[in-house]
């Protein structure tokens, strides 16, 4: 009997020496202490702290509501207007549609049409030469003086805004992958031209991958101005849209609802930023960290 049971504990041991450890968890204290030091949780406990300043600010001060609303007041505006039917017009839903499919559009338009261009012109040196005093020209004319033409050329309607917003998010998307194409390091390619590599290889291989930083980074700029050209238009001339709902509020001295829209616009902001980012990840997988962020200890 107690060799079977000493074999039976001799059987258990190995089995039990085997289990992995489990890890201890952590301390509430450390698990605290690592949530509030996301950088995520900062930055929403500093918004919080931004809008509490304001609140208390508007209400001590006793500022004027239809100069500056209090926080309250844009939060209630910005309830009502999500709580309506996604086709009322009077709601952020509908107008909210219209604006991004006016900025969906423009953006993938006119950044596309701009990185080609960038392509062709960034292999043929002369060309470059020859369209570099028009594109800065064209460049540096401002589109919201131009946008009242555009308006009276393509009516009131998407296609307006649209062309507006091509305007805007071409130039940073033409520029920044000139600019990229053109900081390719010059051993690699001659590497592979050593290699016997061809044009077509050059490209895909070194030229395309060493510009893609440059493309993303015109690419963030182009979203912002989306945004800016989709209500830049809908001021000048439009039937829906966001800055439509601004200039209606506006009229009715509603502060409170046109900061609502303003938040609804930062949102898709925000929105396409981070998309991109998540496809910069994605394409750029090979890409070290970023050396800003990294700390030297003396």
């Amino acid at each position: 009997m107690s060799t079977a049971m000493l074999t039976q504990d001799d059987a258990r041991a190995p089995a039990a020496a085997s289990a992995p450890a489990v890890a201890p968890r952590p301390a509430p204290r450390v698990r605290r202490t690592r949530f509030l030091a996301s950088t995520r949780v900062q930055s929403m406990l500093l918004l919080a702290a931004l809008l509490g300043a304001w609140e208390a600010a508007v209400r001590v001060f006793k500022v004027p509501g239809h100069l500056v609303p209090p926080v309250s007041d844009v939060a209630i505006a910005l309830w009502r207007g999500l709580a309506t039917s996604p086709m009322a017009k009077d709601g952020f839903w509908y107008h909210g549609g219209v604006t991004v499919a006016e900025i969906l559009l423009g953006f993938l338009i006119g950044s596309g049409v701009g990185l080609a261009i960038g392509i062709v012109v960034s292999q043929m040196p002369r060309l470059e030469a020859l369209l570099e005093p028009y594109v800065a020209a064209l460049q540096s004319v401002p589109k919201v003086a131009i946008a009242p033409i555009i308006v009276v050329w393509l009516g009131f309607g998407i296609g307006s805004k649209v062309m507006i917003i091509c305007l805007l998010t071409f130039f940073p998307v033409l520029v920044t992958s000139i600019a990229g194409f053109k900081a390719v390091d010059a051993d690699r390619i001659d590497l592979l031209r050593s290699l016997s590599a061809t044009r077509w290889q050059i490209f895909r291989k070194a030229k395309f991958p060493s510009a893609l930083p440059y493309v993303f980074a015109g690419l963030n700029m182009a979203a912002a101005f989306s945004v800016v050209g989709a209500v830049v238009g809908e001021f000048v001339g439009a039937q829906a849209g966001l800055g439509v709902l601004i200039l209606q509020m506006e009229a009715q001295a509603d502060t409170g609802g046109s900061f609502a829209v303003c938040v609804v616009l930062s949102v898709i902001g925000i929105v396409m930023t981070d998309v991109l980012r998540r496809i910069q990840r994605r394409v750029l997988h090979w890409m070290p960290a970023d050396s800003s962020q990294r700390t030297v200890s003396v």
